[in-house]
């Protein structure tokens, strides 16, 4: 899994590749996000239109973070996600947590 982090202002806009599932791609992201979260960061964006997989692990992880950095007075929103990864989290009855972006623009004006 690869993840690409711009920053633009006090937003974080994490273009992610590969897959969000149990083992190498949860860890990651988990690293990345909590590394983000302890310097202060709590306004995220995640591309996820190239990612090709999530399982339960990887959904689990999406929303203790949207939960973590709403705490911080923050958010996580989703930009671009597969129909794969918006049925698993409809499925699995999150998706309604997120707020979900097909436009970059709107998804980082968002936070304005």
């Amino acid at each position: 899994m690869d993840i690409d982090i711009r920053t633009l202002g006090d937003l974080k806009l994490l273009k992610i590749r590969g897959r969000i599932t149990l083992g190498v791609g949860v860890d990651r992201l988990r690293d990345t996000l909590e590394d983000l979260l302890v310097a202060g960061s709590n306004q995220w964006v995640l591309d996820t239109s190239d990612v090709a997989m999530i399982d339960s692990s990887g959904i689990g992880l999406l929303v203790r973070y949207l939960t973590a950095a709403k705490q911080q007075g923050g958010a996580l929103k989703l930009l671009n996600p597969t129909k794969f990864a918006m049925q698993s989290l409809k499925m699995i009855g999150v998706l309604n947590l997120f707020e979900v972006y097909e436009d970059q623009e709107a998804a980082v004006s968002s936070f304005k």
